[in-house]
């Protein structure tokens, strides 16, 4: 039987969070690429997506990896993002997390990555 806790893949490419006013549209160029994540509230538009898509002059912190736990993970397990999260936190990373209905997404800084998969793997994560 494996140890493994969980899997999670690195997806290609780029990303960047970005901060619009909250009465903005959603660009058109928040939407491109394979993977991207909008979240309106009252105070923000926050988008998520490939960074080489967003143009000057948006606020975007960019540089951000994206790591993708394979599920579909079912809404009745519990601690799946706290673990990964402590396993992070515990060794200085900090992530920002994306939860979908299916499964759940885990940003890094890029600077980070190759400690993040370091650390995960120690703790019986499986990485690729």
């Amino acid at each position: 039987m494996s140890d493994t806790i969980l899997t999670m893949k690195l997806l290609k490419g780029e990303y960047g969070v970005c901060k619009l006013d909250s009465d903005s549209k959603i660009p058109s160029w928040s939407t491109k690429g394979d993977f991207f994540n909008i979240t309106k509230t009252n105070d923000e538009l926050s988008l998520v997506c490939d960074a080489t898509f967003v143009p000057e002059g948006v606020v975007c912190e960019k540089d951000w990896k994206v790591l993708k736990i394979l599920g579909p993970l079912d809404f009745a397990l519990v601690g799946i993002l706290s673990s990964i999260s402590t396993v992070l936190a515990e060794n200085g990373i900090s992530i920002f997390a994306i939860s979908t209905y299916d499964t759940d997404y885990i940003l890094v800084k890029e600077k980070n990555l190759e400690k993040t998969i370091t650390c995960l793997r120690e703790a019986n994560y499986e990485i690729f």
